[in-house]
Order: C-alpha cells, then structure tokens, then sequence
C-alpha cells in the first residue's frame, strides 16, 4: 500500500466514527495515513449524536424512575431537576472522549491535521495553507441537519444546538417524524417540558414495521406528548410576548418557547471542492460509490453519511474496515443485510430485519406473531406503558424473517436476536430455546400462536 511518490498513502477527510477506524486501522497495516478534521475529533456520534443524546435519555429515564419508586416502598418525592448540571456533565464526557480519540489516532501513527480540506486534484488536498499529496483519499465528513426553507425557519433550532442550551424552556415544538424527533420528545418531555410532536404525515417513523409506530405512537401519548400528525408546516413566527408559534396551512397551530428542527439530514460534501477532480454527487449531494466504497474517480473512496446508505455509526465503522481491506488487495463489499438498530425514544425500539409490509411485498406466506403485554416492573406502579414484541416469519421455510419490539432495553434485548437472524434461525428454533424468567425477551421465544392474518 505504500508508495513513497507521495506524502500519504490514504488521506482521510473527516475524523468521525468511519473516518477515524480507517485511518487507524490503515496505518495498522503499514500505511502512512493523515486524518483533516475542522471540529472535535470523534464527529456526530461523539459530540452532537449518539453519545450525548444517549446520556440524556438516561437523564430523563430518571422521571419514571422516581415516579414508580412509591411503588416499591421507598417513600420520597421526585427531586428537582438541573439542565445546567446535565449539560456540564455532558460537556466533560464528551471532552475526555475526545481526548480518547486523538490518543488512538496518535498511538497509530496518523497525523492529526486540523481544518477544511478540499480536493485541489486527484493527489492533492488542501487544508488552509497546507498541501498534502496522497495516493488515496477517503472522504467520511458525515452529515448535517437539514432545515426546510419556509419563512421563519431561522426561528427555530437544530439537533446540534440542542446539546448546548443554556437552559430547557417550559415548551418545545419538534417538527419532524423521524428517529431524532421521536428521541428528543422523549428525552425533553422526561427532563420536564411540555412538548408538541408536529409531522407532516399520518404517523411518524416511516420504514418502520406498522405495529411499531402505532404502539410507539400511543405509548407517547400516554406521557402527555402532543402529538400534531397530518400538519405541514407553512411558516414559523414570533409572537408579541416573545414566544414562537408553528402555523399551518389550514390554521393549525403550536404556540411554545423553542423550536427544535428534526427534519432530517443531508450529506456534508458541498465544501469539498469535488467538481475539482470530477467525484459523482446523487441529489441530496451524497457521494456516489460502488460495493467496494469508491466513487467513479479512481483511489477516491467515501465511508459513512455522506454516501447516504445506511446513516448508522457501526455501519460507517464496518464501511470503514471492509474498505481497508479493499485497500490491502482483498477486495471486500460491505454486507448490508439485516443490520439491527435501535431508536432510543421513550418507550425505546429495537428492530431487525423486514418488516411486515416488506415481507409480504417478497415472500408468498408470511406468518405473524405478536405479543403486547404490562412489563413486570410496571405492576406495582400506576404506569399504564406496554411493551409490544413481533417475530415476521416465511410461512413457506419457516425462517425469522424480522423481529421488532417497543419497551424497556428493546436494543439490549435486539442486539442477541440479530446474530440469530444473521444466522438464519427459524420459528422452529426460537421455540426450542429455553426463556430466562422472569425478562421481557423470554417472550419471543414463547410466542406460539400466530395472529391471523
């Protein structure tokens, strides 16, 4: 891999979740690899993604934690709760895992470059005043919110700012259905705020398995989570007393203090100078690769969010090691076949493999179970919160074909079944795994009887 007419062998644009595993584990094989980053090592999942977002579930979790105590005897009331401590909290964490990151880059050998880099040609990067020549480059900048144009929308927020708010204001509006939406209105109505969930559509969590979103969808009701389905946003604006208000097309609309925009993403390359060497871009600017991760120009690689494939950070780390691989003469193409993921809303979801409506969409019979059951914590306390499991089976082979669940540790509990699935279990050997009793998970091993269909 290493060819000394150049500075590098592999230049990495983007110090994320894949940016960073590939250089580490490129210069583990021999390589001279640099890494260009503008922002603290580590990227969304570490600073404004999964890292902080999961510590704050666990924060808002502690509600229902103080709320059900009564119910097992400890006589107290639920304390008051401190967003500055939270985000101070946050805020130390997410500097020692920077520092983490940029110990692992520095035991590997990778120079650490600090700033924009842009393609100048095909060997060429430049970040500020800098030019690097390299063999290969590998683009992992990620991706970035995306804010509709509507008036007003500068009015409101997005996910990124969320993390640093000097305060949580008594009313949130989030305008999204996606798995950032539904998570943040978890999260904020935990921590103490009235929050209104406004999407566009029917139901929120397209793709998702139906049953899915219609538990969860209840579940939040349940909480007090205004749930505002069927309402386009036409405009935001400020009223009098300094408040906003989300306004709609046929006059709906949400009066609150903050609006939150969850409206999706979009891939991070506009910067990148790509027309420089001719990189094919789709048409939400993601970079267009083959199965082996390279774009259309030779030795230009892309990994992660901004090929728009499949937006999770272990699939960006996996892009990651499959390319080095490739790189290292054992051509290698990622495997995108029941990947697991979790959606850390309150209630969370786990969920892997088809849903129900694509595995009718491919499969001649299909067989459903489904179970929804009042979890064993829940008995003692007056939470009325179900949890709803589903197993998605080929009526003709007998194969597990999907298995969704909503309710307390569904992506602890998914995680396990996914290497079943990845294996290619069937119902038949579900039901000749003994349960561990009493847990939630037993259940879908116990599940005998199909709903009809």
């Amino acid at each position: 891999m290493t060819d000394n007419t150049y500075d590098y062998d592999l230049f990495v644009i983007g110090a994320g979740s894949g940016g960073v595993r590939a250089a580490r584990m490129a210069a583990a094989r021999g390589a001279r690899v640099a890494i260009a980053e503008a922002g603290p090592l580590g990227g969304t999942c570490v600073n404004v993604g999964c890292v902080p977002k999961k510590l704050m579930v666990y924060a808002a979790q502690f509600a229902d934690a103080f709320d059900d105590a009564n119910g097992f005897g400890w006589e107290s009331t639920r304390p008051a709760f401190n967003w500055p401590d939270l985000i101070a909290a946050k805020d130390s964490e997410i500097t020692r895992l920077n520092g983490v990151y940029h110990r692992l880059l520095d035991g590997s050998g990778v120079e650490i470059v600090e700033g924009y880099a842009i393609l100048a040609d095909r060997h060429t990067v430049v970040v500020g005043d800098k030019r690097f020549t390299t063999d290969a480059v590998l683009i992992a900048t990620g991706g970035r919110p995306f804010v509709p144009e509507v008036p007003g929308s500068e009015l409101g927020i997005v996910s990124d700012a969320i993390f640093s708010l000097p305060d949580l204001p008594p009313k949130v509006a989030i305008i999204g259905g996606g798995y950032i939406a539904v998570e943040f209105a978890g999260i904020i109505r935990g921590l103490g705020a009235e929050v209104s969930l406004i999407y566009r559509g029917p139901l929120f969590l397209r793709g998702f398995d139906a049953d899915i979103r219609a538990t969860l969808a209840g579940e939040m009701a349940k909480r007090g989570i205004n749930l505002c389905f069927n309402m386009k946003v036409e405009r935001l604006e400020k009223t009098p007393n300094g408040s906003l208000r989300v306004c709609g097309p046929t006059g709906d609309e949400v009066n609150t203090d903050l609006v939150l925009w969850a409206t999706g993403r979009v891939p991070n390359t506009e910067k990148l100078c790509l027309e420089n060497v001719g990189v094919s871009l789709g048409d939400k600017g993601e970079v267009v690769v083959d199965e082996y991760s390279q774009t259309n120009v030779p030795g230009i690689f892309a990994v992660g969010d901004c090929t728009d494939r499949v937006a999770l950070t272990p699939v960006a780390i996996a892009e990651a090691m499959a390319l080095v691989e490739t790189l290292n003469n054992n051509p290698t193409a990622m495997d995108y076949d029941k990947i697991p993921s979790a959606v850390f809303s309150q209630p969370p979801i786990g969920t892997v493999g088809l849903t129900e409506s694509e595995a009718r969409s491919h499969y001649r019979r299909v067989t459903i179970y489904r179970s929804s059951f009042r979890p064993m914590k829940n008995t003692l306390t007056s939470r009325d919160e179900h949890t709803m499991m589903k197993l998605v089976v080929d009526g003709s082979t007998d194969e597990v074909l999907g298995v969704h669940m909503v309710g307390p540790d569904a992506g602890e509990i998914i995680q396990g079944f996914a290497v079943a699935l990845k294996g290619g279990a069937t119902k038949a050997q579900f039901d000749a795994t003994i349960g561990i009793h009493p847990t939630a998970a037993e259940e879908f091993v116990t599940m005998r009887e199909p709903v009809e269909s």
